[in-house]
């Protein structure tokens, strides 16, 4: 057997072209193979037909035909967020640019841990983790790979500054992320703060402010996962600067609205904050993961500072050579900001802000049509793209059984909640071209799934 090609150097782009195109075209059949939002069966057809492709998984001789078979197989297997019937998760279908783009940075290959691997992704992370950090009115931002890793990081942020001994207090409504990295970091246990109305009741937070002993850090949430609502960031802030509590906001989902000149304004309160979680594979459009964590004061992200002589030696630094590793927790880091920098420079600002409006108009429209309809129950007006209802008159085993239903069948792809303590049925609208025939298709769909 011959040497396999390498994706890049002099010969790269030919290497690339003829499996691109086996690529593309396993990427068309197993989606008509597929024919809906996810594959028909339920788990146990999807693990056999997964099974039969892969066969031996370290044969004694390879197959050239295995990128078209594996590819094929996994895109007839996968929940595909493009198509308007799967709209469960803050799962987005992400811009054909922008998977361009990601491509491209597989191929080059660079590793933001030393400027020698990642000379040109090096600057463009700086300069645009400073530029996203602005749009949130903080001073500069770390690359991560989503929500999780960026609370984690805030918590961790919030230890090194205060102390071991900061309490985490948030809502019942938060991430569970949160809780989990105050576990992870060594931290007292959490302070929950109910929140019977699905977002964080200032005077409820002021409070348990006033009786707790600090240090704490307060956590608010803009764009709760469950509905999509967003805390009053404003009195929130204003209650922990009284009450000398810092302040993360996890604006992972609804950070997007930064974007729309529209819609911005329901993030006033942002810029009081000392570190906000931003997310970009949601109201972002990118291929996962697109994470950052943006911070107030550059000097939090000293306690992340490491010395390793083979990757940023005091003389290099000395010299000139950028210090990238205390810019993540990671070491080995691929360049997720190329394809953010290739979105944002391709869209702009009214681009992206125009995919946003679309998404939260869907939202609007399709509460509208579970409004207009006697045979469905609407939890509340979205504030973003969720969207949560219920059959009239169902119970909690009916509703959670015509999820299944439609999941299985390969129908449709819908989400849970329970934000007050009922089951409800979930819509996280996050395709642009959706239509509004898609809408209402959806909804026949679980009403058609409905015993009478």
């Amino acid at each position: 057997m011959r040497t396999p090609p390498l994706a890049s150097g002099p010969d790269g782009t030919d290497a690339l072209r003829p499996l691109l195109a086996s690529v593309l075209d396993a990427l068309d059949a197993g989606a008509r193979a597929r024919g809906g939002p996810l594959p028909a069966g339920g788990p146990a057809a999807v693990a056999a037909r997964v099974r039969a492709a892969v066969g031996e998984v370290l044969p004694e001789r390879g197959d050239p035909t295995a990128p078209h078979t594996l590819v094929r197989v996994l895109a007839e297997g996968s929940a595909d967020p493009a198509h308007p019937l799967c709209a469960a998760h803050l799962h987005c279908p992400p811009l054909a640019v922008a998977a361009a783009a990601d491509l491209a940075a597989s191929v080059l290959n660079p590793s933001l841990d030393s400027w020698d691997q990642a000379p040109a992704a090096s600057e463009l992370e700086a300069l645009v983790t400073r530029a996203l950090a602005a749009e949130t009115g903080l001073a500069d931002a770390l690359i991560t790979t989503g929500g999780t890793e960026s609370n984690h990081l805030a918590l961790l942020l919030a230890r090194e500054r205060l102390g071991p001994g900061v309490r985490l207090v948030h809502g019942t409504n938060a991430h569970h992320s949160l809780p989990r990295a105050a576990w992870l970091l060594g931290l007292p246990d959490p302070v929950v703060v109910p929140t019977p109305a699905g977002t964080l009741d200032p005077h409820t937070l002021g409070e348990a402010l006033a009786r707790l002993p600090g240090p704490l850090l307060v956590a608010a949430t803009a764009g709760t996962t469950d509905a999509g609502l967003i805390d009053p960031l404003p009195a929130i802030a204003a209650r922990c600067s009284a009450h000398g509590a810092r302040l993360h906001i996890d604006a992972a989902y609804g950070g997007g609205l930064l974007f729309s000149d529209r819609l911005r304004a329901r993030l006033t309160g942002l810029d009081a904050a000392h570190t906000v979680a931003l997310d970009l594979h949601k109201l972002g459009w990118q291929p996962a993961a697109a994470g950052l964590l943006a911070v107030r004061d550059p000097g939090d992200l000293t306690a992340l500072r490491q010395r390793a002589d083979y990757l940023n030696a005091d003389d290099d630094t000395e010299a000139g050579l950028p210090d990238l590793l205390g810019r993540s927790l990671r070491t080995t880091r691929r360049p997720d900001i190329l394809k953010i920098a290739v979105t944002l420079k391709t869209l702009g600002r009214t681009g992206l802000g125009a995919l946003v409006d679309e998404v939260c108009a869907h939202a609007q429209a399709f509460a509208a049509l579970v409004t207009a309809d006697p045979a469905f129950e609407l939890y509340d007006t979205p504030t973003l793209s969720t969207v949560l209802f219920r059959p009239t008159g169902a119970d909690d085993e009916t509703v959670a059984g015509i999820r299944r239903r439609l999941l299985i069948d390969g129908r449709a792809v819908l989400g849970r909640a329970r934000p007050d303590g009922r089951l409800w049925l979930k819509t996280t609208l996050l395709n642009p071209h959706t239509r509004p025939d898609d809408l209402a298709a959806l909804l026949h769909l679980v009403e058609g799934h409905t015993p009478a």
